[in-house]
């Protein structure tokens, strides 16, 4: 494949001509900028039902995720208490013969972090319930 150049865009001296769609002769030089429309982003209801943006082009909003909360912390809790299970149960021998009876006590500490976490996120989905419910 023959090597091009690449024009300079940032100098009209350094343009050569270039076939543009609908544009034959032109160069890339003197073809003018056109507006572009905005990219359009679908809303909530979808379909010719939805409200149309105004007409600056700007999309409607994005509403940010809410997903209910607890059943990650409840997710991750169980993880963490299976995870020092299996450990106690079936490596138990193992971690004491290696020093790594710390592994257990990293379970420990995820799975009271988990009930924390579990009470944070309650609230959380108390208060996305009542903010939902305001609407």
């Amino acid at each position: 494949m023959p090597n091009r150049m690449v024009p300079d865009h940032r100098s009209p001296a350094n343009t050569f001509p270039v076939t543009v769609p609908g544009q034959v002769g032109r160069t890339l030089s003197s073809v003018p900028d056109e507006p572009r429309s905005a990219p359009t982003v679908p809303t909530r209801g979808g379909g010719r039902d939805a409200a149309p943006s105004d007409r600056s082009g700007a999309a409607p909003p994005v509403e940010p995720l809410d997903p209910p909360m607890v059943p990650f912390a409840v997710a991750g809790t169980v993880v963490w208490a299976v995870v020092g299970l299996v450990l106690l149960v079936f490596f138990g021998d193992w971690l004491a013969a290696h020093d790594r009876e710390d592994w257990l006590w990293i379970c420990l500490a995820g799975v009271l972090s988990g009930f924390v976490g579990l009470a944070v996120m309650l609230r959380h989905d108390a208060e996305r319930r009542r903010r939902r419910a305001g609407r």
